[in-house]
C-alpha cells in the first residue's frame, strides 16, 4: 500500500474544449443557425467591406475582434470568414502551408452556417474559398505566385437585403 492519498473522483463531468475551440463547427445540439435570420452586426458588414477591397489586414482585425467579443455560437460564422481572410492573406504573402490550411478550416467553420446566414451567402463563400484552395493545392507551394488572383472570395450578401453587389 501507498501512503499517497488517491485522487477525488469528481463530481460532475468537466468541459474540457468549448465548442468553439474545436477544430469543427458547432454540432446541431448548439442550435448554431438560431440567429441567422438577424441583420448581420456593424463589424461583420465593416469585415466583410474591408475583406471584399482586399484590405487583408483590417479586415483579419475587425473580424477577429467580432469573434472574440461573441459568446454564442453564431461567433463560430465570424470565425470561419476570419480564416477564409486569413487563407487569402497566406496565399498573398507566399505561404502555401497557411493558405491552404486557413483557406480549408474556413470553409469547415462555416459549413454549419450555409447556405446564408445574418445576409452573407455562405455556400457560395464557401464555393469559393474551396475553388481558391484546389488551385492552390494544383499549383503547389513552387507555383504559389502563378494561383490567379481572380480566384480569391467575394462575401456576397444576399440580394434581398437592398445591399450593393461587390464590385469587382
Amino acid at each position: 500500500m501507498s501512503d499517497t492519498p488517491e485522487p477525488a473522483e469528481p463530481s460532475e463531468p468537466q468541459e474540457s474544449v468549448r465548442y468553439y475551440n474545436q477544430r469543427k463547427p458547432p454540432g446541431p445540439e448548439l442550435r448554431p443557425r438560431a440567429r441567422c435570420a438577424e441583420p448581420p452586426p456593424a463589424g461583420l458588414l465593416r469585415g466583410i467591406e474591408q475583406c471584399n477591397l482586399r484590405e487583408s489586414f483590417e479586415a483579419l482585425e475587425t473580424l477577429e475582434a467580432l469573434w472574440h467579443a461573441e459568446p454564442d455560437p453564431i461567433r463560430v460564422l465570424y470565425k470561419g470568414n476570419l480564416q477564409v481572410g486569413v487563407g487569402c492573406y497566406h496565399l498573398l504573402n507566399g505561404n502555401y502551408r497557411g493558405a491552404t490550411l486557413k483557406l480549408q478550416t474556413g470553409c469547415d467553420y462555416l459549413s454549419a452556417f450555409a447556405p446564408r446566414c445574418m445576409d452573407v451567402e455562405v455556400a457560395a463563400l464557401i464555393a469559393d474559398a474551396q475553388r481558391l484552395r484546389v488551385a492552390i493545392v494544383a499549383a503547389g507551394p513552387a507555383g504559389l505566385r502563378e494561383v490567379d488572383r481572380a480566384l480569391l472570395p467575394v462575401v456576397r450578401r444576399s440580394a434581398s437585403n437592398g445591399a450593393k453587389p461587390p464590385t469587382e
